[in-house]
């Protein structure tokens, strides 16, 4: 049984897990665009607190590596990485794609995730696994999908159902390929594609 601290800070919400035992203990705020950076620590001490665990206790820390917001993407894998440097442990990532997929019942669909601007990363699933590469689609281009859409936000879009974000349960299924994280993107920066 794994002590583990995760940290989701990729997209519009804010999902800190804490894990000790059996004990586990979820913080999430719901809309916290731009302001990940000023909360994250506070929601990380409380669920430490809760769970009655230190960093030293932990096993490993884990990141949602994205897609989803540039700046909370990095945010999120940097704080994991702070503590898994600090205390000698593992760092972990998952992506945000994968913790959607983990919490949906269905063996063909997509999740969806806002990539602002009326358009959306996009990972498809058949058959319980991905299919094709992640791609960055229009609002138009996602709802001629012929899936069910699934991810954590409200989105207006044809065939989308909002589930309820569940960091501990991604994490717990997710099996784990080495130490290595990296950001997942979808698509280069605003600032990358301004750059000639």
């Amino acid at each position: 049984m794994s002590n583990y601290l995760a940290i989701d800070t990729s997209s519009r919400y804010l999902s800190v897990v804490a894990k000790k035992g059996e004990r586990v203990i979820k913080r999430k705020i719901d809309d916290c665009a731009l302001n990940h950076s000023v909360m994250l620590m506070g929601e990380v001490e409380k669920a430490f607190s809760l769970a009655e665990l230190t960093p030293a206790e932990c096993d490993f820390f884990v990141a949602v590596t994205g897609p989803g917001s540039f700046t909370g993407i990095r945010i999120g894998i940097s704080a994991a990485k702070g503590f898994a440097l600090a205390t000698g442990k593992p760092c972990r990532g998952v992506t945000a794609f994968k913790c959607i997929a983990y919490n949906v019942n269905e063996r063909d669909f997509a999740a969806v995730i806002d990539a602002a601007h009326a358009h959306y990363y996009v990972q498809s699933y058949l058959g319980g696994k991905e299919s094709g590469e992640p791609r960055y689609l229009s609002e138009d281009e996602v709802n001629l999908l012929k899936l069910p859409l699934y991810g954590f936000e409200e989105l207006k879009l044809n065939n989308y159902y909002k589930i309820e974000n569940d960091l501990y349960t991604a994490v717990e299924k997710t099996n784990f390929d080495g130490d290595s994280v990296m950001a997942t993107y979808v698509r280069k920066s605003q600032a990358e594609e301004g750059r000639k």
